[in-house]
């Protein structure tokens, strides 16, 4: 083991003085090693020369150049993918060949856009794709121009301005200028205006689509108006007569208020007096409401338009001087309810029974009865509810003093006493 490692230990002083000895010789091979990696970086990294780097060509099919050229860059999203080789001219616009990266996965309807970096050009391809999924670009592949845009030139640019320009009042405006220079903070002040229409600028074109959108929605709706001009006009016209009129009866108005608040005070110390009363009556109401609200149907079959109106059938009953009746002395068959009954000569006015149904199946008794009108769907009060009480009356008439008029019975008393 101790001869191993001088063995080692040996090798290792006879490489030491060799490595010595040839100083130079190993300064020039660091230096050439140096410089390989160098070269290896700069062209790899900075010029993107990678002779190992698999790439795809695309054809993108352009209306112009937008200032493309050769060697800029291409980018998905901001992030660099590759570069333009070659922009060429065709029958219908610019052709511009990007060499990308065969391993970016870019959708095939993906929108492509000419951008650039600042005002001064350094224009480059940029893929925005909507979605993540596939089928992606390939090799070969060519973007119509429909999904290809370009940034608007300063020719453009000064060509659609001419109109906003011939808006402005150049007095008017050579007099702002004025007001700026009359104090010190006049440039700052200029400034301030200069940058703000810079910032509007910038956000109408982050929302390019949007705008374009709303002026064109904006143009349908002024069309509308335009054409629906007249009869805002006559609408207008009607109006200013009907507030002409409004205006010539304000006289007739302010006399009617001043005069008629005894009359509403005297009304609404009626209704104060008598709340009581009208609670119960708008009780009493909302119980009839609900009631008709549940026989619509009957109500509606009574009043048919398809039948013959009321009047109609009471001419004919009236003429030649009488009335025309026709009279049945055949016996026919009433349903008996099996409920007690009151002698005739009761005057006490007892209350009626609020269960009176007619237990006899037969279809040809009581045909235009309570069991037999028309009702809304699901109603089941054809029938008593169950377990209700046959004797049953509705609730007693309620006694207002000073109100209600006492009708006590005259009569002897029922049931008259017999001698013995």
């Amino acid at each position: 083991m101790i001869g191993m490692l001088n063995s080692v230990l040996a090798l290792v002083i006879r490489v030491i003085k060799a490595v010595a000895s040839r100083k130079v010789l190993l300064a020039l091979v660091g230096l050439a090693l140096t410089a390989v990696v160098a070269f290896a970086y700069i062209a790899i990294d900075g010029l993107r020369f990678n002779p190992f780097h698999r790439t795809m060509a695309i054809r993108i099919m352009l209306p112009e150049s937008g200032g493309l050229l050769a060697n800029q860059d291409v980018t998905l999203r901001g992030i660099p993918i590759g570069h333009v080789s070659a922009v060429n001219l065709t029958g219908n616009g610019v052709e511009a060949v990007a060499t990308i990266d065969k391993s970016a996965r870019i959708p095939k309807d993906s929108p492509v856009r000419v951008s650039g970096l600042s005002a001064a050009g350094e224009q480059y391809l940029d893929f925005r794709p909507d979605q993540g999924g596939g089928p992606y670009l390939s090799d070969g592949a060519v973007i119509s121009g429909k999904q290809a845009s370009i940034p608007v030139t300063l020719p453009h640019i000064i060509d659609h301005s001419r109109g906003a320009l011939a808006q402005l009042d150049a007095d008017k405006l050579g007099k702002m200028f004025n007001e700026l220079h009359v104090t010190k903070d006049g440039p700052r002040k200029l400034a301030a205006i200069l940058d703000g229409a810079s910032l509007l600028a910038n956000t109408v074109d982050s929302v390019l689509p949007e705008t374009t959108s709303m002026i064109r929605s904006t143009r349908v709706v002024f069309g509308t108006v335009a054409e629906v001009r007249p009869g805002l006009q006559a609408t207008t016209n009607s109006l200013e007569a009907v507030l002409g009129g409004v205006n010539r009866m304000d006289g007739g108005f302010r006399t009617l208020v001043d005069r008629g608040e005894p009359q509403l005070a005297t009304l609404d110390n009626l209704i104060a007096d008598n709340r009581q009363n009208v609670v119960q009556i708008l009780g009493n109401l909302t119980t009839v409401s609900q009631i008709i609200y549940q026989r619509i149907p009957a109500l509606q079959y009574i009043w048919r338009p398809d039948r013959d109106p009321f009047i109609d059938r009471f001419s004919a009953m009236v003429h030649d001087g009488g009335i025309w009746a026709l009279g049945d002395i055949y016996p026919k068959y009433r349903c008996d309810y099996d409920l007690p009954r009151h002698p005739p000569s009761d005057a006490s006015f007892p209350e009626p029974y609020k269960y009176t149904y007619c237990a006899d199946q037969d279809p040809s008794l009581l045909v235009r009865g309570a069991r037999n009108a028309p009702r809304p769907p699901g109603d089941d009060t054809a029938g008593p509810p169950p377990g209700y009480d046959p004797h049953a009356v509705t609730d007693k008439t309620p006694h207002y003093p000073g109100y209600t008029i006492d009708t006590p019975y005259g009569g002897p008393v029922m049931p008259v006493p017999l001698p013995n």
